[in-house]
């Protein structure tokens, strides 16, 4: 398996130069954040390396959008429906952590259900106490999801866009349900106020770096797994079934099921992202559900350049950094912005950034000639 990847790097120099640009980058900026006193040039603030570890949830989550849509055809405009339940999993493991350290000092109970007045623990919180049991539904609870609602999907031979009008429509169904109290998952508030992960207290330095670096290993294994299932001969019925699914079928394949095991590997994927994007921002809630979100991902893809991987990471990359500086500089056109930018890239990048870029290096290569 390790000799078949290697191989597969090696003859995929793009994917080898990104991981390569990755690595380089997570090393300096951690090492510029420990050894650099703050007023030096070379010092790299602990926000700016939360916003980059913030970006970098967000590349693998694009990551995770690119697979199933750029190489299966699969337009998922719910995605963030897994994100933020692996979000809401991590949440639930560190709100368990702050025990009695809370406003009412309840050691069982978080804040938001002394408030409620809840008696007890309810059944599905049992377990977050341990990191290892909060870890595992951090992939089981989008992957059981996933199964389930693309099992019913497939199976319905649902394509196109009324695939895509269901994903946001179970979104938008569970924002909702996760913004009622009776849910237990804090309401509109959702889960905050967290203090410290695996004993470590959060607030500090050197736990803000190891999420970085913890979110540029996540990422970085996320798109290799990903080039792998692409270079097997499962991916490419996956991408037989994009270009033409009913003669895929027709030869005798069981599209559905392919499709299934790869959107359930997609949410898993998500999942994680949300994990690591919980303890980094310090606050998980309803609002993550939003179908504004899933779009955002979609767009993200687009920019960079979809059935790439590395595009979809670049396309996050740009389009949050731009987010970043219209929110504070130019809050009232940042969806126009967006829209913008996703009419742009239809229309004039269809390959987004990275076919841009391969265009211009090809015509650098046909002038030399």
């Amino acid at each position: 398996m390790f000799a078949s990847l290697a191989s597969i790097l090696r003859n995929d120099r793009a994917t080898s130069v990104f991981l390569l640009l990755l690595t380089v980058v997570t090393v300096l900026a951690s090492l510029a954040n420990l050894l650099f006193p703050e007023g030096s040039a070379l010092h790299v603030s602990t926000y700016t390396l939360g916003l980059l570890g913030k970006y970098m949830t967000y590349a693998l989550l694009a990551v995770a959008v690119d697979l199933i849509w750029g190489y299966c055809g699969i337009l998922s405009l719910g995605h963030t429906a897994f994100f933020a339940l692996g979000g809401y999993a991590m949440g639930m493991y560190l709100m368990r952590q702050i025990g009695n350290r809370g406003v009412y000092g309840d050691p069982v109970l978080p804040d938001f259900m002394v408030f409620l007045n809840w008696d007890t623990l309810p059944w599905y919180w049992h377990g977050f106490d341990m990191f290892w049991f909060a870890a595992l539904m951090v992939l089981v609870a989008p992957a059981i999801l996933a199964f389930v609602f693309g099992w019913l999907a497939f199976r319905s031979r649902v394509t196109g866009v009324y695939f895509s009008i269901i994903t946001q429509a179970l979104t938008y169904a569970l924002l909702l349900a996760f913004f009622r109290n009776e849910m237990g998952f804090g309401g509109n508030n959702g889960l905050t106020d967290f203090k410290d992960l695996l004993g470590f207290d959060l607030q500090a330095n050197t736990t803000r770096v190891a999420l970085f670096i913890s979110s540029a290993v996540a990422l970085a294994a996320g798109v290799i797994a990903c080039r792998f299932i692409i270079s097997s001969r499962f991916g490419r019925v996956i991408q037989a079934i994009r270009d033409s699914e009913s003669r895929t079928r027709f030869i005798g394949y069981r599209v559905d099921n392919y499709k299934l095991w790869l959107f359930v590997f997609s949410a898993m994927l998500a999942g994680i992202a949300g994990a690591l994007y919980v303890p980094q921002v310090g606050i998980i809630n309803p609002g993550e559900f939003a179908p504004i979100n899933s779009i955002e991902a979609v767009v993200w893809v687009a920019v960079g350049g979809r059935g790439t991987l590395y595009g979809a990471v670049i396309g996050a990359f740009l389009v949050n950094y731009a987010k970043t500086y219209f929110t504070i500089a130019l809050p009232e056109i940042w969806l126009y912005a967006l829209g913008g930018l996703f009419v742009i890239s239809t229309l004039f990048l269809p390959q987004g950034v990275v076919g841009l870029m391969n265009k211009v290096m090809q015509r650098k290569q046909e002038a030399r000639v």
